[in-house]
């Protein structure tokens, strides 16, 4: 069984009564008669929030804002006649209408488009992430699906390079900011980097997180809320192979708590990509190298 990954975004759309509008699966997808939030693949270089826009003007024809991402997770889908095990990892940004006329995309993904209560989203087949999303009990799919691979390209172009990773704004009681140096021969090495990195296949974004920063730093952590999401495109990376390579990463920023920090040490687990980590008091982290995305969530522009 092949492993593929793919990212998507989604969006929670409510009416004035607090209802959700779903999506119905068209026979035309892999999940036919199956309900789900608005939205679908990242496509390379294009940032999440675009992405839920373009899917959910194609889905429902409504124009729509992204605001605050809500959640990420994570599911796998085996499709047998493929052999592909496609992990997908889920952005879900609450959308506020911009304009437009309600109706579905009848000659693509979705057939139907509906307005449900969870007690009335329960009565049909969900999608797992949309139940979850909901709070309603996660039912098994019908029988039969998901089935084979919708058309287009199963596996990435070799010069292109599409990467999910979770991070943390990691803290102690006494308010330190815990962060790791990138070894050298990484880009970006010798700044000091938010903990964390890419998730495993088949593994939820917090958990990838968690596992990152006990083999990173020594600690063990607890999530406490999801902060931000984060697009970088770099078109000219240089890849393993020696020469450039288009790369886009999609990132996700947790706030993560350590209730009884202990002395930050990297384990042999890291892999080589992190040279060192430390814990730091909020005024010695504006003078430091810092990162893109550590700077961001630290609120200190590095230098």
């Amino acid at each position: 069984m092949r492993e593929r990954r793919r990212i998507g975004a989604y969006g929670v759309l409510r009416d004035g009564g607090g209802r959700v509008l779903l999506a119905r699966g068209s026979e035309r997808g892999p999940y036919p008669g199956v309900w789900q939030l608005p939205g679908g693949g990242i496509e390379h270089a294009e940032h999440p929030a675009r992405a839920v826009e373009r899917e959910f003007a194609e889905e429902t024809g409504l124009a729509v804002a992204a605001g605050r991402v809500r959640a990420a997770v994570a599911d796998v889908a085996v499709f047998p006649s493929d052999g592909v095990a496609m992990h997908t990892d889920r952005l879900i940004f609450e959308v506020e209408v911009r304009g437009g006329d309600l109706r579905p995309e009848v000659t693509g993904g979705s057939d139907e488009l509906g307005w449900f209560t969870p007690d009335e989203a329960a009565a049909v087949p969900l999608m797992p992430f949309t139940a979850e999303l909901l709070g309603v009990p996660v039912s098994p799919l019908p029988a039969g699906l998901p089935r084979e691979l919708p058309p287009g390209p199963v596996a990435p172009d070799a010069d292109r390079r599409q990467r999910f990773a979770a991070y943390g704004l990691v803290t102690d009681p006494a308010g330190r900011v815990l962060l790791t140096m990138i070894a050298d021969d990484y880009p970006g090495a010798g700044s000091w980097h938010l903990p964390g990195g890419g998730t495993d296949h088949g593994e939820q974004p917090a958990a990838g997180l968690l596992r990152e920063l006990v083999e990173e730093a020594g600690q063990l952590g607890r999530v406490v809320d999801l902060l931000a999401v984060n697009n970088l495109h770099n078109p000219a990376a240089l890849g393993p192979e020696g020469r450039p390579l288009d790369w886009h990463g999609v990132r996700v920023v947790y706030r993560v708590r350590v209730d009884a920090p202990t002395e930050a040490v990297v384990t042999e687990l890291a892999g080589g990509s992190t040279a060192r980590a430390a814990w730091f008091a909020p005024d010695q982290v504006s003078g430091l190298r810092m990162t893109e995305v550590a700077a961001r969530a630290t609120g200190h522009r590095g230098r």
